[in-house]
């Protein structure tokens, strides 16, 4: 018997040819819907890296990574492709030999042979030790990244046209004001509208304009504007209107783009082999890491395999002078949120740019230089923003001096030894934190089993420099069981660690087992956020001061008092031990607090504000809200559902397997509700007539249903004290009817 589609979308999808047969239609929906905006963002990223000349090339690189390398790949949902973090590389080691680069042709070598490193990397299992670069050391190097991408578009963004940039990073950052004042009007313009388009539509918080890349809707606008005012086109992107027959004549009459290997012994040659595969790696290793934590079927990549695929990936295009590729991170955030169920969802974005290269070349050549600029820029912001700073800091006050440090070293040497002096620096710390530096390179774990648990006794220093020993200890028990990690001989533990574990916690929880920490009390953390590193001293520096109660929290707590509730202020960065588990909303969750606990005659309750997380790593966007999660209901049988407003997108989601369950005899219900459920008969016969009219009159809530629990909200903002009372009075009233209903 065939499953519908309402079952099969529950299950975790199967790979390869099977995986095709079953979702090849939403596969074929998000691989187009990135496609959208893989295409102005390759041609931007190669404009950028090897210059106007050459800005197709992004596109080859985008097409083997879909095409060639999905069927290579370690991942399910990773999008492979030219990336911007390697675009500033790749434009220093195009410089003039003479200025300190190798040339076009020369940096195609290097790319070449660092494709071999990346491969012999993957088959020294190099994905295996990714972790021992400590994450914010890592984000420095990102948004130093960030920072550089931004510099580097001024020019393009301005129209600039009789300024030369200068080569070096911090030379052309003085050039600023001289490019901004040599800017014509037109693709400045463009430029700025563009940009302005971006940032206004990833801060609103309606669901239909969320769901529409902002990049997308900036380069329609930016060819329209063009048109109307006529740009001229020196301004504009140029690729050849028949690319086939070029590529064909050039490899026939030898003037193919090919490597030049004359420079293999010189020290730059090697120092940018060893930048690219090295930075390459990282960045496509952490990508295929955040987008296994944003699958919702939680499947585990083999990082190893990755590597090797994209490591044959730029072997491939450094031969046909393209750009190198990783595992694009916005890219694959964007392929998971259109509902991607598999790898041909990469496939299918590799095809879509194919055809367009070979069928419409003539619209690429319709977009403005200054809006692909303004996409550059507003990735190179997400790398940089400001708001990466301040959580940096609420991690901890010396986590922000390894951000700040790594960006300087990098923007004023280059990202070798940046993301080195990162590294360095953390050590540094770690030492003055207590720990001897023998004690950071053994992880000292002690393993003890009994029938019910299995007990982890961490060494006196965990930090990045050990947690592969600690990863490898708990990858080799099972899943399914109680592990408890202790800390009690622990002298600290830094941010990677407390990461760590937190993904750790989610796994087993996800796979029906446990993993505690234990004897973590008597460290001192360095902030109150619950990733920050912890030390094991009564008045360790940067150790926060006595907080006091919010305004928020007085309200909640006299709210709660008031009504015989319970209320607990404190972050738990753990909320499954509250039963989110089975949740969507709250898989995103970082942490809970404000928690409001109650109960009512149909069952148990609390409300908590949860700061949500969407994407990953530049992409990621985080927002505060306020849920409730009603648990332990007596007296009625709930079936598994969820039901939200309806949105002009859903038509997609149909279009993807799912169904949206209509009653004939309430439009009203159905018109503005999204409902739908694995067993369509059982959520049919829970909404009787006078469910539905009660919906249809207090409109508006979020609902999902799992393990007959519910856990539901109003909008993606908190709730104020009366928000949270209209909320029980809505339950009340629903549970009031369920339960007559039952009897």
């Amino acid at each position: 018997m065939t499953d519908s589609p309402e079952v099969k979308k529950f299950k975790t999808p199967q790979d390869w040819l099977q995986g095709l047969k079953d979702h090849w239609k939403s596969d074929a929906v998000s691989g187009f819907l990135v496609f959208l905006i893989a295409l102005p963002l390759s041609l931007g990223i190669a404009k950028g890296s090897f210059g106007d000349k050459y800005a197709m090339m992004g596109l080859f690189t985008a097409i083997i990574g879909g095409v060639v390398v999905t069927f290579l790949s370690g991942s399910y949902v990773t999008i492979k492709g030219p990336a911007a973090g390697l675009m500033t590389l790749v434009a220093s080691s195009v410089l003039s030999i003479d200025k300190g680069g190798l040339g076009y042709e020369g940096a195609l070598a290097a790319m070449f042979v660092a494709a071999l490193v990346q491969v012999l990397f993957g088959f020294l299992k190099f994905g295996n030790y990714v972790s021992f670069f400590p994450l914010t050391a890592v984000h420095g190097m990102l948004a130093s990244i960030g920072l550089m991408i931004i510099i580097k578009q001024f020019k393009d963004l301005f129209g600039s046209t009789n300024i030369k940039p200068a080569p070096e990073i911090m030379e052309l950052f003085r050039q600023i004001p001289e490019i901004i004042m040599d800017f014509n009007l037109n693709a400045m313009i463009i430029g700025l509208g563009s940009l302005i388009i971006m940032f206004v539509m990833v801060n609103v918080k309606n669901k239909f304009i969320k769901s529409i890349p902002g990049a997308f809707v900036a380069l329609i606008f930016s060819i329209i504007l063009s048109l109307i005012i006529g740009l001229d086109g020196s301004f504009k992107i140029k690729v050849s209107e028949n690319v086939v027959g070029e590529i064909m004549s050039s490899i026939h009459d030898g003037t193919f783009i090919k490597p030049d290997f004359s420079n293999f012994a010189s020290l730059t040659f090697f120092k940018f082999v060893l930048t690219f595969a090295l930075i390459g790696s990282i960045e496509s290793l952490l990508t295929s890491k955040a987008i296994d934590n944003l699958d919702p079927f939680k499947r585990k990549s083999n990082y190893n395999k990755d590597v090797i695929a994209v490591g044959v990936g730029n072997a491939l295009t450094s031969l046909i002078g393209a750009l190198p590729m990783i595992s694009e991170v916005a890219r694959s955030s964007y392929n998971v949120g259109n509902g991607a169920k598999t790898r041909w969802a990469n496939f299918f974005h590799g095809l879509f740019l194919l055809l367009a290269l070979v069928f419409i070349p003539f619209v690429i050549n319709l977009i403005p230089k200054a809006a692909l600029a303004a996409m550059l820029v507003f990735t190179g912001y997400r790398l940089a923003s400001p708001k990466e700073f301040i959580k940096t800091f609420k991690i901890g006050p010396e986590q922000l001096l390894v951000f700040v440090t790594t960006i300087l070293v990098t923007l004023f040497s280059d990202l070798l030894i940046g993301i080195a002096c990162g590294v360095f620096l953390e050590l540094i710390i770690h030492i003055g934190m207590g720990a001897s530096f023998k004690d950071l390179f053994r992880s000292g774990i002690q393993k003890t089993e009994t029938a019910d648990v299995v007990k982890l006794q961490i060494g006196n220093a965990a930090a990045f420099t050990n947690v592969i020993g600690f990863q490898q200890a708990v990858d080799s028990i099972t899943h399914t069981k109680h592990i408890e990690v202790d800390f009690a001989n622990t002298g600290m533990i830094d941010h990677t660690f407390m990461e760590t574990l937190h993904h750790y916690e989610d796994d087993f929880s996800r796979q029906g087992g446990k993993l505690e920490p234990v004897n973590m009390d008597n460290l001192t953390p360095y902030s109150s956020h619950p990733m920050a590193a912890r030390k094991l001293v009564s008045d360790a520096l940067f150790s926060p001061s006595k907080l006091e109660l919010s305004s928020r929290q007085l309200q909640l707590s006299e709210f709660a008092t008031k009504n015989n509730y319970d209320f607990e202020h404190k972050k738990t960065k753990s909320i499954l031990k509250f039963r989110f588990t089975p949740f969507i909303i709250t898989r995103k969750a970082l942490y809970g607090e404000n928690l409001i606990l109650g109960s009512k005659p149909y069952g148990n309750f609390f409300f908590a504000d949860i700061l949500v997380k969407e994407g990953a790593m530049l992409t990621q966007q985080e927002y505060h809200m306020t849920v409730m999660h009603l648990f332990e209901i007596k007296g009625v049988t709930i079936p598994d559902f969820s039901l939200e407003k309806e949105g002009f997108l859903d038509m997609i989601k149909n279009f993807q397997g799912y169904t949206d369950i209509n009653f004939n005899t309430h439009t009203e219900f159905s018109k503005n509700y999204y409902l739908t459920g694995p067993k369509e008969e059982d959520v049919r016969s829970f909404f009787t007539d006078e469910v539905l009219q009660y919906f249809e009159k207090k409109k508006g809530f979020y609902i999902e249903a799992k393990n007959n629990s519910l856990m539901l909200h109003e909008q993606i903002d908190y709730m104020g004290v009366k928000e949270i009372e209209d909320t029980l009075s809505f339950v009340d009233g629903l549970f009031d009817i369920l339960r007559k209903n039952s009897k």
